[in-house]
């Protein structure tokens, strides 16, 4: 076969060619990275999880971008790249509120925040490139959320635009995303105003001993949504994980309590956040540290890859390299790495000066510092691993932050505490709290890029110039991440921070509530370890298991780390997400009776996407006008409104409890069952 000099195949264009790194994708990208990391940032303290923002980015880039005639799938590639920093800068929430919790920070410092997410995340990219051959050339992992994206660019953007199936099948994706954005929004809204309950819980006594246990089933599009795109596999491992820790562990030792006096519903959160909560960190823990081991050969295969290729451009070779080989180089990549560790030093040094501790100055920045560069690899590898297996919105961060807080606590019991005074302990959980936070974000970045540069892979995309925009996309989301923090603690604080009992609806925060408790259990060497070592155990139990499935079934898993976060997440954020893999799964197995089967799937996964963004986006409306509540109810007055009442998105006052549950309930399972039928109506369809 003969190529036509003048229309080389794609992967034959040279960089300058083909329109990839844009203006006017980095512009797109940007704007979508502001607004999706908004909306993730208000997500993740209100559920403890975040969700991957590249296939609704990518699917927005192409309805922008298709009105230039030049527009590419790498371009559009481009766009999702920096978007992606949305759902990933945005996990630093797991960490940071903590420092609010404590009583160390009454709100969030915009330049100090700032560095902690830009350094941590441009060190997290310079990570992922080793990595990327490790974990992605090199390794035969699924990444989901990666091969679903470049799937979706591909039909969007790629081959003959004349092809009309291909045309409608992209219209198809944009309709599925924008109405599940509605949806999801319209019925968030619904909810504010608490027609809708926000959702079915209940908490009840079993036998005679003052056992308690409950559920509870947020009514939550968006948590559904991120179950969809979970898998069944994982559902499971969190449906474990809550029967474990609701079915067990809560019974087992409120009944040991003997407290027959506390409300049934107090008892089980105390239960819980007290005891049950320390056993899935053990979980976790032992998880993660099980996940690294098996790192350690395909992380030294990459760094060796790369090591060649720098060889080959130094030889002069640069040209004979494959594009989608071509990273930034690893001798750039060190250099960029030491230097990070400057500011990160000034950071860490400041913060020491500023908390009391300035005496032990150069102690604490050079063991921090050379903390942060270890660990930071360590984990950015565990947490690629897992975002390749389960996907980036599955990924262990809560685990690797609670490995990382305790490692940073228990370095400064042993080298700072014995030479300071009693009352500098909050310093030091400030601190701890404060260097994991650093370290958290370049596991974050890292587990995020990989999926990323999965997508790059098999779009034909330049990883450089990948690597490039997700360092602007970090840029981006380090700039929003501090105002939307402040925004939400002002509207509603988090649960645990001084003064949050006064507050109505404080947000739970659950992983920054855990992180910061562990840092003052470790430091004030109150912490139970036979909780951790209890979850430990099972965590082994569950690793031991998971590999007897692997050894006997085709795809029958049970993800250790998905087990830990059922145990330690609350049941309103993991019992609708179980739910959300079990319809995902029956929608799956409907798609495969179509003609079209995996054109009707990226449906469904377009329609989850936009659940996600459509409640999200409206949950951060919602904290601007509860913010902004004394404004609102000023100017409705001098409109003649609200002349003897407040303000209040509530339509319904008390006793409407139970009506609220059951209209709600009705309402969210008939409209995601008409959801879920109109969007495989609408693959068979374009099947047909």
């Amino acid at each position: 076969m003969e190529i036509d000099p003048k229309n080389p195949p794609d992967n034959e264009l040279s960089e300058k060619r083909r329109p990839e790194l844009t203006v006017r994708g980095l512009i797109v990208g940007v704007i979508i990275t502001l607004v999706f990391t908004a909306a993730n940032v208000y997500f993740g303290l209100k559920a403890g999880l975040t969700f991957s923002t590249s296939i609704p980015a990518a699917v927005i880039s192409m309805a922008i971008l298709r009105y230039f005639k030049n527009a590419t799938v790498q371009e559009n590639n481009i766009v999702q790249t920096v978007a992606s920093a949305a759902g990933t800068l945005s996990s630093i929430i797991f960490v940071l509120p903590g420092l609010i919790m404590i009583g160390w920070w009454t709100g969030f410092p915009f330049w100090i925040s700032f560095l902690i997410c830009a350094l941590g995340g441009i060190l997290g990219v310079m990570y992922s490139i080793p990595l990327r051959r490790a974990l992605v050339t090199n390794s035969d992992l699924p990444y989901p959320e990666g091969v679903a994206c470049a799937e979706v660019l591909k039909v969007g953007s790629g081959g003959d635009k004349t092809n009309a199936a291909e045309v409608e099948h992209g219209r198809s994706g944009l309709r599925a995303v924008m109405w599940g954005s509605i949806v999801a929004a319209v019925f968030a809204i619904i909810v504010a105003t608490q027609i809708f309950a926000s959702d079915v819980a209940e908490t009840f006594r079993i036998g005679k001993r003052g056992a308690v246990s409950g559920y509870d089933f947020s009514l939550s599009f968006a948590l559904l949504a991120i179950g969809h795109l979970c898998g069944l596999s994982v559902g499971i491992a969190m449906l474990i994980g809550a029967c474990i820790g609701w079915g067990w562990l809560v019974p087992y030792y409120s009944a040991l309590s003997g407290d027959l006096t506390t409300a049934v519903g107090a008892l089980a959160q105390t239960t819980w956040s007290h005891k049950v909560r320390f056993i899935g960190a053990g979980a976790i823990g032992v998880s993660a540290i099980w996940t690294l081991l098996k790192l350690v050969k395909p992380v030294a295969s990459g760094l060796a890859g790369a090591m060649a290729a720098s060889r080959a451009r130094k030889a002069g070779q640069a040209d004979t390299l494959p594009i989608t080989e071509r990273d930034i180089p690893i001798g750039i990549v060190g250099l960029v790495t030491l230097v990070c560790m400057l500011p990160i030093a000034w950071v860490l040094g400041y913060f020491a000066n500023t908390s009391g501790l300035g005496a032990h100055l150069w102690t604490l920045v050079i063991g921090g510092v050379f903390y942060v560069f270890l660990m930071s690899f360590f984990v950015s590898a565990v947490c690629g691993y897992m975002a390749g297996l389960i996907g980036s919105s599955n990924s262990p961060l809560s685990g690797i932050g609670i490995l990382v807080v305790i490692g940073a606590a228990l370095l400064l019991v042993f080298g700072i505490k014995p030479y300071v005074s009693p009352d500098a302990s909050k310093a030091l959980i400030a601190f701890a709290l404060f260097t994991t936070a650093v370290v958290f974000n370049v596991a974050a970045i890292a587990n995020n890029n990989l999926q990323d540069l999965k997508t790059g892979q098999l779009v034909d995309a330049t990883p450089w110039k990948q690597q490039v925009a997700l360092i602007i996309g970090v840029l981006a989301g380090a700039a929003v991440i501090p105002p939307v923090l402040n925004l939400v603690n002002k509207a509603y604080g988090f649960v645990g921070a001084p003064g949050a009992e006064l507050l109505p609806h404080p947000l739970p925060a659950p992983q920054a509530g855990l992180i910061s408790s562990l840092a003052q259990g470790v430091i004030a060497a109150d912490i139970d370890w036979s909780l951790i070592r209890m979850g430990a155990y099972i965590g082994i139990a569950i690793i031991v298991l998971d590999a007897i499935l692997a050894k006997t079934t085709k795809h029958m898993r049970v993800p250790p780390l998905a087990v830990g976060l059922g145990i330690y997440l609350p049941t309103a954020s993991t019992l609708m997400i179980v739910v959300g893999t079990v319809v995902g799964y029956i929608f799956d197995r409907r798609a495969d009776r179509t003609r079209n089967p995996e054109g009707t799937k990226q449906l469904g996964v377009l329609l989850a996407s936009g659940l996600i963004v459509g409640e999200s986006i409206i949950g951060v409306v919602i904290s601007a006008i509860v913010v902004f509540n004394d404004k609102i109810e000023s100017f409705a007055r001098s409109l003649g409104f609200f002349k003897h009442s407040h303000f209040s998105l509530a339509l319904v006052g008390a006793g409407y409890e139970t009506a609220g549950k059951i209209i709600g309930g009705v309402a969210f399972v008939a409209i995601g069952f008409v959801l879920y039928r109109w969007v495989l109506g609408m693959g068979s369809k374009r099947s047909a």
